[in-house]
């Protein structure tokens, strides 16, 4: 290796560092939005959850900022193809973070409206659960990312399934809800767009997982993740496909 192209190496190594840095950056914060998130919930605290929502503006500020250095690197080192695929693994993980974010903000909108209702009984410590498996399998990720682990990677994948099980459970429980009584109907349909949300949090989860196996391996998983679909009822959370940005 020529001296020209080590100091190019070197430089490449440490822009990634500090890259890498902003990304665990970002991964802490939306990992406490939702347990913050998923607390405010369970407690009915509309302070806690407007700070939730104030939140999430540093989380998209380090998006922005890691696509920006991204695209830096990409323009200045002119990376091999390995070092490619972690360039961009970083920033696809990072629009995953972003989603991830948006999911949790959307949790603490609803809280003040809850908060005004009646609650329904056990549903806010579900929620919480779902929130806090989303959570540490996000933890998980972002440590086989680091450590370029697949087994762990892997591990987060098959972990999904679990909360769409979760999800299922609490949708059920909330139609049931809502037929034993109409004054149930505004609540439950609060919590169902948050439980929805916290599950599709979890696909986006999986995603990172995904790309982390990408990164390590060069190739994405074959086989498709496991999902349980036996809720026949499952309607789509208000807004559809873009609900996140609401």
């Amino acid at each position: 290796m020529t001296d020209q192209h080590q100091h190019i190496s070197a430089a490449f190594d440490r822009d990634l560092e500090a890259i890498q840095a902003l990304l665990m950056k970002m991964g802490g914060l939306v990992e406490e939005n939702i347990r913050a998130g998923a607390k405010a919930l369970e407690a009915r605290d509309v302070d806690l959850a407007d700070r939730v929502r104030f939140a999430d503006k540093p989380i998209d500020a380090l998006e922005e900022q890691i696509a920006i250095e991204c695209a830096r690197v990409l323009a200045l080192r002119q990376p091999i193809a390995s070092d490619l695929r972690t360039v961009l693994t970083v920033m696809k993980i990072a629009t995953n973070l972003e989603r991830i974010g948006d999911y949790a903000k959307n949790m603490a909108k609803r809280t003040p409206v809850l908060a005004e209702l009646s609650p329904i009984e056990g549903a806010a410590d579900a929620v919480k659960r779902m929130a806090k498996e989303v959570r540490l399998m996000l933890s998980d990720a972002l440590d086989a990312y680091m450590r370029r682990d697949t087994a762990l990677a892997e591990q987060v994948r098959q972990r999904d399934l679990e909360v769409d099980q979760m999800y299922n459970a609490l949708f059920r429980e909330f139609l049931t809800f809502m037929m034993e009584d109409p004054r149930n109907i505004t609540a439950c349909m609060h919590l169902h767009f948050i439980s929805k949300n916290i599950e599709r949090a979890g696909d986006h989860v999986t995603a990172i997982a995904e790309q982390v196996i990408y990164l390590a391996t060069g190739e994405l998983p074959e086989e498709s993740r496991p999902k349980d679909n036996t809720s026949v009822y499952d309607i789509p959370a208000k807004g559809g496909p873009n609900e996140a940005r609401e």
